[in-house]
């Protein structure tokens, strides 16, 4: 496990922001995990991409612990993977010098890691003009997809984050992270403890997480965590298929469709991604919530030029006694 103590300055400067570089690595990372098959929703998208990993060789072949530096977090909320292959390109030498003596204090630094050293410049140009070429084939076709759900993913966590502050946000982030202030704990295979004072802390949503958890620690002032973003069905080429009707106690009572969107709005979404994660028509997503909205077990609310839908308490109420036993399929999410 990975436990960062935060002290209160560090928390109150909570922030959100996407990581296109961070996709990168992680998508990578998803490969080299999965070398027979990946899991649905990536399985159509892994077919394309596999054959392009060893075009990154340096992001095939790291360590789970790794210098920031081939991964620097963002500096804005929302930068094109242009800005970022800039800023790695700009990446100071005393920067370089400092992470690696940090993760090699002997000085035997991985042969991959060497030429960072000995021709910064020509080290930092090769891996953004791979990463560059990785990204076009790979995922920028996914792009725009990708990014209208990690948008919604920040606006949900930005309006938890301003409504009720960072640690109803925290507590509510993933699975696999647990808040028990002041301690944020990652569960990983990995043993760390840190302390994060006066600080900042970003998170970065992923679509190509899959439950592996970054955590950077290298910056002076800031510690980035990335965690699974909802909306990786958008990679996919199908629907997630639906429970079996006749196991499927909502679905016989509301409609398949009306349980797909119930089920679903556990978390609140917009008719887009409703849409998007479902498999549906906006207009067949827009025809369930008109209906779940007369019966008062769904509500809506304007969240800057989007309406985000949730659950009331009688449609929370509904999906737990009657929709968690019965839905046995394992959403991505």
């Amino acid at each position: 496990m990975i436990r960062i103590e935060m002290d209160e300055p560090t928390l109150s400067r909570t922030r959100i922001a996407v990581s296109p570089l961070a996709e990168v690595l992680c998508s990578i990372s998803l490969l080299r995990r999965n070398p027979e098959a990946v899991p649905w929703p990536y399985a159509a998208w892994a077919r394309r991409a596999r054959p392009l990993i060893d075009s990154v060789g340096l992001y095939s072949d790291l360590p789970s612990v790794s210098p920031d530096f081939l991964c620097p977090p963002p500096v804005t909320a929302a930068p094109t993977i242009g800005e970022q292959l800039d800023q790695l390109r700009a990446t100071p030498a005393t920067v370089i010098e400092a992470e690696l003596a940090k993760h090699y204090p002997d000085g035997d630094v991985l042969p991959g890691l060497r030429p960072f050293l000995d021709d910064r410049q020509a080290a930092l140009d090769r891996l953004a003009d791979e990463v560059r070429a990785y990204w076009d084939a790979a995922i920028a076709p996914y792009w725009p997809a990708m990014r209208a759900a990690l948008d919604e993913e920040v606006l949900l966590r930005a309006r938890a984050l301003a409504a009720d502050g960072p640690d109803a946000l925290l507590s509510r982030l993933h699975d696999r992270v647990r808040w028990e202030r002041p301690v944020l704990t990652l569960i990983k295979p990995l043993e760390q403890s840190f302390q994060a004072v006066n600080q900042r802390l970003l998170l970065v949503p992923l679509i190509f997480s899959r439950g592996a958890l970054l955590c950077s620690c290298d910056q002076p002032d800031m510690v980035m965590v990335t965690y699974q973003s909802r909306g990786a069905a958008v990679l996919a080429e199908t629907p997630v298929p639906p429970p079996p009707a006749e196991d499927d106690r909502l679905a016989i009572l509301v409609g398949r469709g009306r349980a797909a969107v119930l089920r679903a709005l556990t978390v609140p979404a917009t008719t887009t991604g409703l849409a998007t994660t479902l498999g549906l028509a906006p207009s067949t997503v827009s025809e369930h919530l008109a209906g779940l909205l007369a019966a008062g077990v769904v509500h809506r609310r304007r969240a800057g030029r989007r309406v985000l839908y949730g659950l009331e308490p009688a449609g929370t109420a509904l999906v737990r006694l009657l929709g968690e036993d019965s839905a046995r399929t394992e959403f991505v999410s």
